[in-house]
């Protein structure tokens, strides 16, 4: 009886085999995923997060008091957008300039506030900025302080 030696296999590298590298690609997945999270949230700022939130919790009754003196008064803001050009008209007051401050719903760095002068017409107008898509929230108030209207934008 003789006895012959078994054939040897040929054994391939560990890299030229498919289970390694598919025990690896889903940890190498979750990493590519984590460092494309930590880009993005250092890349965009949270707008809706305020240092002062309990000034403004505070400020938010003078805000309400001077939205009811509009109301009592009866004074009421239409807001006309055309692109580049605003007009507002406001009935029962007549002051000589109005502010209207522009807020986006999500993004706090693209918010601005315009002076708007009374024209001869009885209206205020003035250049309005290109806005991107989004909604915003229009405030018109008064040079004094005394009245606020707010209204939605879309």
């Amino acid at each position: 009886m003789s006895l012959t030696p078994a054939t040897p296999l040929s054994a391939k590298p560990w890299y030229r085999e498919p289970w390694p590298w598919i025990v690896m690609s889903g940890p190498a997945l979750v990493l590519v995923a984590g460092a494309a999270t930590m880009w993005i949230a250092f890349a965009s700022a949270d707008g809706l997060v305020a240092e002062d939130y309990y000034k403004q919790g505070l400020a938010i009754n003078k805000v309400l008091a001077r939205e009811q003196a509009a109301k009592a008064r009866g004074i009421a803001a239409d807001v006309r957008i055309a692109p580049g050009r605003i007009s507002v008209t406001v009935a029962n007051d007549a002051p000589e300039a109005i502010f209207i401050s522009f807020s986006h719903a999500t993004r706090s760095g693209q918010d601005f506030r315009l002076r708007l002068a009374r024209t001869a017409s009885g209206e205020y107008s003035g250049e309005l900025p290109s806005l991107s898509a989004g909604r915003w929230r229009l405030v018109v108030e008064d040079p004094r302080a005394a009245w606020r209207i707010s209204k939605e934008l879309s």
